[in-house]
C-alpha cells in the first residue's frame, strides 16, 4: 500500500514552499493525487479537526481505504524526517482510532509524507510502536524534460525582452 518515494511531478511548486503550499497543490490536484496513493483511497478530509481533552488538532489528511476498511492518517512534512514526526502521527492514529472509527473498521493506518528520510532514524523511531505507520518521500521533478526546454525562453532571452526594470 506504502508507495517509497511518492511522485508528486503534477504540482507546480518552488523548492521553497511550505507545507501548506503542498497540501493546498495536492487537494487542487487531488484525482491525481489520489491515483499516486493506489487503489482504494477514499477521501475524509483536510485539516480534520479532532479534539482531545478540550484541545483542538488538525491532521493534515483524512482517508479511507475502501479495500482494507480502514482510515488512513496522512502527514505533510517539507523537510527532511525528524523523529518527533512518528509521535505526533502515532497520537493521531490513536485519536482518530478512539473518536472516529467503529467497531466495523480495522484499526487506522498512518502515512508520513516528507521530503527525505534517513531509514536508520526511521527504523528507530518506529521500532518500539504498536501503531502501522509508513515514513515515505515524496519527490517533485525539478528539470524540464528536454522536449520543453528547447520551447521556453532563456533568462537571458527574458532580460532581453523587458530590458531592465529598475529604471
Amino acid at each position: 500500500m506504502l508507495r517509497d518515494p511518492y511522485n508528486f511531478d503534477f504540482l507546480t511548486l518552488t523548492d521553497r514552499h511550505n507545507e501548506r503550499e503542498l497540501e493546498d497543490g495536492l487537494m487542487d490536484q487531488l484525482t491525481k493525487f489520489l491515483l499516486e496513493l493506489g487503489a482504494g483511497f477514499a477521501f475524509v478530509g483536510r485539516q480534520y479537526k479532532i479534539d482531545v481533552d478540550g484541545d483542538e488538532y488538525s491532521i493534515d489528511l483524512l482517508f479511507y481505504h475502501l479495500k482494507l476498511h480502514c482510515y488512513v492518517v496522512i502527514e505533510l512534512k517539507v523537510d527532511k524526517f525528524k523523529p518527533e514526526y512518528a509521535g505526533k502521527l502515532n497520537f493521531y492514529i490513536s485519536a482518530v482510532d478512539s473518536q472516529v472509527r467503529t467497531e466495523a473498521d480495522g484499526p487506522t493506518l498512518g502515512i508520513l509524507i516528507c521530503k527525505s528520510k534517513s531509514d536508520i532514524k526511521v527504523e528507530y523511531s518506529l521500532r518500539d510502536l504498536t501503531k502501522p505507520i509508513g515514513v515515505s518521500e515524496y519527490q517533485i521533478t525539478e528539470t524540464l524534460p528536454d522536449n520543453l526546454r528547447s520551447s521556453l525562453p532563456t533568462i537571458e532571452q527574458i532580460e532581453a525582452e523587458f530590458g531592465d526594470v529598475d529604471d
